[in-house]
């Protein structure tokens, strides 16, 4: 894993720590900064990266991406696109 990716899986996994919290939380977190940095790491990604992550990053699913960068691919469903 490159060390851009591993900041993604950071990101991502903050994120979903985030959102486990948002029935209970008070005030409401934030998340637009964390989907900014999102945008921008899958921006700077290089060519070669996986085709299958940056799919799910250009579609926002970010669960399916963590999963994959966690090595656990084999838990993916299949989406509304057709793709795992």
């Amino acid at each position: 894993m490159t060390a851009l990716e591993t900041q993604l899986l950071q990101a991502l996994t903050e994120l979903d720590a985030v959102v486990k919290t948002m029935a209970t939380a008070q005030p409401k977190p934030d998340l637009l900064p964390l989907f900014r940095k999102l945008d921008a790491f899958a921006l700077e990604l290089p060519r070669e990266t996986d085709p299958n992550l940056r799919h799910y990053l250009n579609k926002k699913s970010y669960e399916k991406a963590r999963l994959f960068l966690l090595g656990r691919a084999d838990e993916i469903k299949v989406g509304g696109c057709g793709s795992r």
